[in-house]
């Protein structure tokens, strides 16, 4: 009776092992259920064009919008990158863009190629130094750059808790944790 115990819990030990064993082998592919990357080829396109991390967009995206072409926020931030209509009429101008309707913002085409060219821009003002970056993707440029003058916040990512905004302080730690997430599940072999 012992024996018949003893090998029916090695055979379930085994089954568990063997389990584990291709949880662990195939965990790139079942994680992505959870970061996944819709509007792949739009995305991709976007931000090799703007010079920016695609894993960063798609971060940004599950964090603002998650994944919701028509998301709104009460603000009026608008479509998967969730951005303002007066910021996107601005991103227009100065693409040259002369028929631009905020309505267009719900389209995934128009809101990652805008948000793209936001990211980059927002990049290039602030030396590429990425806390900065998402923090102006917040809260605005105008009070990161006031925090920075004033010494509020010296633009680190280990600064982040003192940022006045408890909202923008979530949302970088949100963003870069989605950011890192991203990055370890599709560039594991790169």
């Amino acid at each position: 009776m012992k024996r018949k115990s003893k090998s029916r819990l090695s055979g379930i030990l085994w089954v568990v092992i063997l389990i584990f064993l291709s949880i662990v082998i195939t965990f790139p592919n079942w994680i992505s259920i959870f970061y996944p990357e819709p509007h792949r080829d739009i995305v991709f396109n976007a931000a090799y064009d703007n010079h920016i991390d695609p894993y960063l967009v798609f971060a940004i995206i599950r964090v603002e919008s998650k994944f919701q072409p028509t998301a709104e926020s009460p603000v009026g931030a608008r479509g998967l990158m969730q951005i303002m209509p007066e910021t996107a009429q601005w991103i227009a101008s100065q693409q040259g863009i002369e028929e631009f309707d905020a309505a267009d913002l719900h389209e995934p085409e128009v809101n990652i190629q805008f948000g793209c060219w936001y990211i980059a821009n927002l990049s290039q003002e602030f030396n590429d130094n990425l806390p900065l970056v998402i923090a102006a993707y917040n809260a605005g440029r105008g009070q990161v750059g006031e925090w920075l003058q004033s010494g509020e916040w010296d633009g680190s990512l280990e600064g982040v808790k003192d940022i006045p905004f408890v909202e923008t302080k979530q949302y970088i730690e949100n963003v870069m944790q989605n950011y890192e997430a991203y990055r370890a599940i599709y560039t594991r072999d790169k």
